[in-house]
């Protein structure tokens, strides 16, 4: 794999690929995840889970299960403790309808694998026999598993029809522009519901203080700052009354960026339990079966295109499957509002209109999932532009490089009213163009074509992706909470390291690294100096997680103009002491400098001792300590810029598609480590491409999930994921490090070009995914 970056010489930490902080223990297996805790007297934990799709409860006994040797408490939803709480998602969007999602099931179920009660006991092995011993009745009720197809019975008495949410975006005069199209395009999408699947699945540990009524929550999660604002809340707590700690974290994927009721129910029973901390943690058929699903969409698209290829209009209808609950706490508007705001990507388009929904399902519900909506809305929108060009008789390229936003252009508002603040699309796709060896392979398409080979294709995608949302661009569901800012607190120890306690968290991305990168460069430090400390709610003031490709651009905004704060703080201490103006002064490699050059006027430790050790020589007006901290929000965000492109080639006898080429270019602005933005990269796409060819959550008519297991749920190996060109083309956008998401980019790309590889291959359009051996066989018959 290749990558290039900004031609500009490295001075500092940012920019440089520096060995990462968390290497050393993860690498040697040393990493402590929730599923290493072994504490004093722990329990453990398994939920019984409804075997139907959509039944009420009539008959709950627990008897059986609670006389069972080394069983020390049998849960079910219809217990006070339980009851009394649910998650209910807020929206003040006037479609809303809210609905609660009860910690266990006890009226009915709404899919299969909701949990409807729970054991303690010494050992996970005992739990899991208790739970077999739970007897429950239901009476069975018809099931509603396809979002666009009308419910024989509502999943919610609240929502008759199973809307959840409806929002239309409007823009211009779609008829008008329709009436004069050259080209009208119709087609009908649906995309494949998906699994987080991280090499960790779900896992916490709660253990209730019965002394000073104090909780805390080991948790895989992304969002621990908001995890404990949402368990204070709900068990009536004070905030400084429950602790979160997210350790090291096996992967997240926005998976882990919900409050799930298996983590109440967790912090209720330890309550129950008081004093004795209790584990949890899912295993693989429970993760597919109850945590999070996404990208199950339908798309009714037209749009119309002038003789020249010029996109006039766009008309759509979007539904999305939000499964059984609103998520808590992004609601059913997750998935929608971002397909109805993003589906024009990096195109100009001035007639616009969209009905976007959630709709609910007797399946599980569907939360963040790494590129929330746009791989199905680039896939989507690809797909008419690749209609079109054929229609048209233009290129793939010639249609898109007539419709992609310039930087002439920026900032574009593009119909949906968000600002896109790149333009660099062109330069992405001609990158990409050049990499793949455009002009070869058509030669080696022609020659193939000639002698009756398997036929080779080559297909394109351009993205747009939103990143580091500031408090105006997260405003669209309109929740009860902005997720616009994080803070972060620098301190100069008395010896002169630095510490950092940021608000960013960690699913193995390496936000340890990047963190200290940014600090020793505004301190004016070694790398190796500085030590970062994050995923505890008791030491970093606040974060609101990592989701949405916003750590470096917020936590990393925060963590600059902190670090900036302190350098002035040193700086200020150093020009008191040694009689000098502080603005001639410079702190770097840990010491500070003066306009002679030729020697520093003190080390950062020296300083230090002084502020912390020494306060008798400290200048008047000057406090101990050096420290401080600070918030930082972008307000609206970042657009980060992307294509990709690939060559493939499918068996005739077959139908098997095989990745022969795969490049990728993206606009991460002023890139802060090489090899992690890599990583990001090549991981996504990775990820991208097992949703196109392979991972699909299939339910039958009753609500059963069919693919239940990692048999029968395919996910992509090393063998299936090409080797890539990573290319990088760097505009610093407008914050404080010029720095541009890069978490979700690699996702949005694979649908849409692997759909069009096939196209260009064998005139076949993809209309439904995942692109399996058999639809394409199929299809050349």
């Amino acid at each position: 794999m290749t990558i290039e970056h900004a031609a500009e010489p490295v001075a500092g930490a940012v920019g440089r690929s520096v060995r990462r902080k968390e290497d050393a223990r993860l690498i040697t297996g040393h990493g402590r995840y929730v599923s290493d805790l072994d504490l004093p007297r722990m329990r453990h934990i398994a939920f019984l889970r409804s075997p139907y799709g959509h039944a009420t409860i009539t008959k709950v006994d627990l008897a059986a299960a609670e006389a069972l040797a080394g069983v020390h408490g049998v849960f079910a939803g219809a217990l006070p403790a339980f009851r009394s709480i649910a998650l209910r998602a807020q929206s003040a969007l006037t479609s809303y309808v809210e609905t609660a999602q009860p910690i266990l099931a006890w009226q009915k179920v709404r899919f299969a694998g909701e949990a409807v009660a729970a054991v303690v006991a010494e050992s996970r092995y005992l739990a899991e026999d208790a739970i077999e011993r739970i007897d429950i009745d239901y009476d069975q009720l018809p099931a509603t598993v396809i979002a666009w197809q009308p419910p024989e019975v509502p999943v919610h008495e609240e929502a008759p029809d199973n809307v959840l949410l409806e929002r239309k975006f409007d823009a211009g005069d779609v008829e008008e522009a329709f009436a004069r199209s050259h080209v009208v395009v119709e087609r009908e999408l649906t995309t494949n519901r998906h699994a987080g699947n991280p090499m960790e699945c779900r896992a916490g540990v709660a253990l209730w203080d019965p002394v000073d009524d104090k909780l805390t929550l080991w948790s895989g999660t992304q969002i621990p700052h908001l995890v404990r604002n949402m368990l204070a809340e709900l068990l009536g707590l004070a905030e400084s009354n429950v602790r979160v700690i997210a350790p090291d974290v096996g992967g997240g994927f926005g998976t882990k960026a919900v409050l799930y009721p298996e983590d109440l129910a967790l912090c209720v029973m330890a309550r129950e339990m008081r004093g004795y901390p209790l584990k949890w943690v899912e295993d693989r058929a429970e993760h597919l079966q109850a945590a999070a699903h996404a990208r199950d969409h339908r798309y009714l698209v037209k749009a119309g295109f002038a003789k020249d290829g010029t996109l006039l209009a766009l008309d759509a209808d979007i539904t999305c499957n939000v499964g059984a609950y609103s998520v808590y706490p992004w609601t059913a508007g997750i998935e929608p509002l971002m397909a109805g705001g993003l589906l024009s990507g990096p195109y100009r388009l001035d007639n616009y209109r969209c009905v976007t929904r959630g709709v609910t399902t007797n399946t599980a519900y569907a939360g963040p999932y790494r590129g929330v909506a746009r791989p199905a809305t680039v896939f989507a929108m690809e797909s008419v532009l690749t209609a079109a060009a054929a229609e048209l008789g233009m290129t793939a390229l010639e249609i898109r490089r007539k419709n992609l936003v310039t930087p002439e252009e920026i900032p574009y508002r593009m119909p949906s009213r968000l600002v896109d603040d790149s333009g660099w699309y062109g330069a992405c796709l001609d990158k990409c163009v050049e990499a793949i060896g455009y002009d070869e392979f058509l030669a080696e398409q022609q020659r193939r074509r000639q002698t009756g080979e398997n036929p080779i294709g080559i297909g394109f995608a351009c993205y747009n992706e939103l990143t580091g949302l500031g408090r105006a661009a997260a405003a669209g569901p309109r929740m009860p909470f902005r997720t616009g800012h994080d803070a972060c607190t620098v301190r100069v120890d008395p010896d002169g390291k630095v510490t950092v306690l940021s608000g960013v968290t960690t699913q193995g991305q390496g936000s340890e690294t990047t963190i200290a990168q940014i600090v020793a460069d505004a301190v004016g430090v070694p790398y190796e100096d500085v030590n970062v400390r994050i995923g505890d709610t008791n030491e970093s003031l606040w974060g609101f997680g990592a989701f949405s490709s916003r750590q470096a651009v917020i936590g990393g905004g925060a963590a600059h103009r902190t670090g900036e704060a302190v350098k002035a703080k040193v700086l200020e201490l150093a020009a008191a002491l040694h009689g000098v103006d502080a603005g001639d002064l410079d702190c770097r490699g840990g010491e500070v400098w003066g306009p002679d050059d030729t020697k520093p006027l003190a080390t950062l430790a020296e300083l230090a001792r002084i502020a912390y050790l020494e306060s008798n020589r400290l200048p008047e007006g000057i406090e101990p300590g050096l420290q401080a901290t600070r918030f930082f929000d972008p307000i609206r965000g970042a657009f980060a810029a992307g294509a990709q492109a690939a060559t493939i080639e499918i068996d005739r006898r077959t139908g098997d598609l095989r990745i022969l080429k795969w490049v990728c270019t993206e606009d991460a602005g002023r890139v802060i480590n090489p090899m992690v933005v890599e990583g990001q990269i090549v991981g996504s796409i990775a990820q991208g491409i097992g949703g196109a060819l392979y991972e699909h959550l299939v339910y039958d008519d009753a609500g059963n999930l069919s693919t239940g297991t990692l048999m029968d749920y395919l996910m992509p190996t090393s063998h299936e994921v090409p080797e890539m060109i990573i290319e990088h083309i760097s505009v610093p956008a407008d914050n404080p490090l010029g720095v541009r998401g890069v978490g979700e980019g690699g996702t949005l790309g694979p649908n849409a070009v692997l759909a069009a590889a096939v196209h260009n291959a064998v005139a076949i359009e993809i209309h439904h995914l995942p692109i399996t051996p058999a639809t394409l066989w199929e299809a050349m018959r």
